[in-house]
C-alpha cells in the first residue's frame, strides 16, 4: 500500500492506490499560538504602511490563537498538499468542485466532507499537527520569516512541479495556508487547557480550520496574507480543503 521514493529530491511516502504523496514529519517539541514576537511583527507591517485595512480586528480575534504553549508532537505522515481534485475522484468518484480550475487544482469540499473522511484510510491532522508541520521548525510569521507574505507565496494548483517544489517549507510540505484546510479539532476559541501532546480536542460544533488565503484570491485589500500566518486559525464554515495525516509506515 505505501512505497519510500524521493520527489523534489527529498524522501516521501506514496500512498499506492491513490497516489497521493506524504511527507515524514519529524517528532518534536514547539511554541504552539501566536506569540507576542509574531504579535509585534505584524505591528511592525503595519507600521510600515504593509496593511491596506486597519488590523484592529486581527488583533482583537489574538485571543484565540493564544496562550502560548509548548506541545510535544510525534512523528507522523501528512500529505505534501491539499488533495486535489483528481484525488478526491479516488474515493468519491462522482465528485465535481466548482472552486478548482481543473484535476490538478486544490479540492473545496462542501457536502461530500464527511464521505471522503469517512472513505479515506486517512485521518485528519490536529491543530498543533498542522501548525508544527507548517513552522517546520521555525518561529516566525511563515516559514519564510517575518516579512509580509504576499501573492506569490499562493500555491492553489499542483499540475507544475517545478513551482510546487519551491514553495515547500523546510518539512518538504507545499501550500500551508493557502486553502483553508480542516483539522481534526473542534472549534474552541483560545488554547487554555488544550492537550500538551497534539491530540484533537474533540466535542460538538464545528472543526477548526487553517489557513485559507488562496481563498479569497484574488486579494482585494483586506490583508487576506493574514490567513497565510503559521498561527492564524477559524471556524469551518463552509467549503474547506483536507490535508489528510497518517501514521508512519512499517518498515521491512
Amino acid at each position: 500500500m505505501w512505497t519510500e521514493e524521493i520527489v523534489a529530491g527529498r524522501p516521501a511516502w506514496r500512498h499506492v492506490p491513490s497516489g497521493v504523496v506524504f511527507r515524514e514529519v519529524p517528532g518534536g517539541t514547539f511554541r504552539m499560538g501566536l506569540s507576542e514576537a509574531e504579535l509585534a511583527a505584524v505591528r511592525a507591517i503595519e507600521r510600515s504602511g504593509g496593511a491596506e485595512d486597519t488590523l484592529e480586528p486581527f488583533f482583537a480575534a489574538a485571543g484565540d490563537a493564544q496562550p502560548v504553549r509548548e506541545v510535544r508532537v510525534e512523528p507522523f505522515l501528512i500529505a505534501r498538499h491539499p488533495l486535489t481534485v483528481a484525488q478526491v475522484r479516488y474515493w468519491l468518484p462522482g465528485y465535481e468542485d466548482d472552486y478548482a480550475d481543473g484535476d490538478s487544482g486544490t479540492a473545496r469540499i462542501e457536502d461530500e466532507l464527511d464521505d471522503l473522511i469517512e472513505a479515506m484510510p486517512f485521518r485528519l491532522p490536529s491543530e498543533a499537527e498542522w501548525e508544527y508541520a507548517a513552522r517546520a521548525g521555525t518561529t516566525t510569521l511563515t516559514f519564510r520569516g517575518d516579512g509580509k507574505p504576499g501573492e506569490d507565496d499562493l500555491l492553489d494548483d499542483f499540475g507544475d512541479e517545478q513551482r510546487t517544489a519551491a514553495a515547500e517549507n523546510a518539512f518538504g510540505l507545499a501550500a500551508m495556508g493557502s486553502a483553508n484546510e480542516i483539522c481534526a479539532d473542534v472549534w474552541i476559541p483560545g488554547f487554555a487547557g488544550a492537550p500538551a501532546d497534539a491530540r484533537p480536542r474533540t466535542g460538538a460544533g464545528p472543526r477548526a480550520v487553517r489557513g485559507g488565503a488562496a481563498d479569497l484570491y484574488p486579494w482585494q485589500g483586506c490583508d487576506e496574507w493574514l490567513l497565510l500566518l503559521a498561527a492564524t486559525r477559524g471556524k469551518h464554515m463552509q467549503f474547506t480543503a483536507v490535508r489528510p495525516a497518517a501514521p508512519l509506515p512499517a518498515r521491512d
